[in-house]
């Protein structure tokens, strides 16, 4: 999963960079909104995976796993004649 999001991140960042020199923030008419929000959609689309990232649980190391067996269920009617 890390690496999907690492991934991910450096190919927004990548994009991003690419965009900014030809996106005209201060043009008028339609230009200038679709720049607004293709920086605004690609910031969050870099917050969203840069949190997941961040915000991954940790994996426990093979070794030390610990085995989690489930409880033996007891019956609670026996119909036995």
């Amino acid at each position: 999963m890390k690496n999907r999001y690492l991934l991910c991140l450096l190919i927004c960042a990548l994009l991003f960079y690419y965009a900014v020199p030809n996106l005209s923030v201060f043009a008028e008419g339609i230009e200038g909104i679709f720049a607004l929000v293709w920086l605004a959609f690609a910031l969050l689309v870099i917050s969203g995976n840069l949190t997941a990232l961040l915000y991954l649980p940790k994996t426990a190391k093979r070794g030390k796993r610990m085995i989690h067996r489930r409880p033996s269920r007891k019956k609670a009617r026996s119909y036995n004649d």
